[in-house]
């Protein structure tokens, strides 16, 4: 549906839903509110958008009411230059959204940075969750992680800023080297994310992030030790094995914490397994929503 804000570049076949926006103090929050029913809350990561989730909310909001804000300084949400962008921030924001939809019996899908954004909600809030689907993320410290020091030390740091903020570095060079097979990030998909990004003043979002992976690492830790609000929930953990930035070893601690979690692995996906595996994933998480809905 096309409004009066959606952008030239917007795909309206890809992307067909209706805007609606949300006042948080750092600007207007986007997202998508499809559908009817029991809520699935998909929350994304960097460098991505609602966008990533399109294929699921088309395929889930004929039972289901979907619902995926895009985070401040992504997608069509506004990206203010003097924010902070800090992932606590981001799940302040997020929370505030929710509560205001009133929403019970929650199944939330996550990746990346909506790891820890969207399960600090569920860790706040567990009587309002119901189900959590788990894609290529983390929810603990890595600080003493020599792989992610690396990583958050190069793209958080001077040179990884001024990549992203005058090259886009990370939705045109990292977004696809993530990819377990790059071709099913086509041109014109690629396309949705770029421009969501299209000049380097909204990029700010996207370059603090990565130095976050260790600056937040007192916030991160302080999730994992509340994980016990976690349990007992039904919970899917869907992994791309082909992924470079969480890979068995991060699924693995995963499947630790929570032993009775079900486990399926995408031996040909990468990070984004809802922009590379839609048809699979869904069938996996429909699988869970009708396992926890039969008498």
């Amino acid at each position: 549906m096309v409004s009066l804000m959606t952008p030239a570049w917007l795909d309206i076949r890809e992307y067909p839903f209706r805007p609606h926006y949300f006042p948080v103090p750092a600007g207007n929050l986007q997202y998508v509110d499809e559908g009817s029913g029991d809520p699935i809350v998909f929350v994304h990561g960097n460098p991505a958008w609602s966008f990533l989730f399109r294929n699921l909310i088309k395929d889930f909001s004929a039972t289901y009411r979907c619902i995926a804000p895009d985070h401040i300084g992504f997608g069509l949400s506004d990206k203010p230059e003097d924010w902070t962008y800090l992932p606590e921030e981001h799940a302040k924001n997020l929370a505030l959204l929710l509560d205001s939809l009133g929403l019970e019996n929650i199944t939330f899908v996550v990746g990346d940075w909506g790891g820890p954004i969207g399960l600090s909600y569920a860790i706040n809030n567990p009587g309002k969750v119901r189900n959590i689907v788990i894609t290529n993320t983390w929810l603990w410290s890595v600080a003493s992680d020599w792989y992610y020091q690396a990583f958050s030390r190069f793209v958080g740091g001077p040179v990884g800023r001024w990549l992203i903020r005058n090259h886009n570095f990370f939705a045109g060079t990292i977004m696809p080297a993530v990819f377990g097979d790059r071709r099913r990030l086509t041109p014109a998909i690629h396309r949705q994310y770029l421009m969501a990004l299209a000049e380097p003043r909204e990029r700010k979002g996207c370059w603090v992030f990565p130095g976050a992976i260790i600056g937040s690492s007192a916030w991160l830790s302080s999730l994992w030790e509340q994980r016990s609000a976690l349990f007992g929930k039904n919970i899917l953990l869907a992994w791309g094995m082909r992924d470079i930035a969480f890979r068995e070893k991060e699924l693995n601690q995963w499947i630790s914490a929570f032993p009775h979690a079900r486990v399926v692995r995408f031996s040909d996906a990468g990070h984004f397994v809802a922009e590379e595996k839609p048809v699979e994933l869904a069938r996996e998480m429909r699988a869970l929503l009708d396992m926890v809905q039969s008498p």
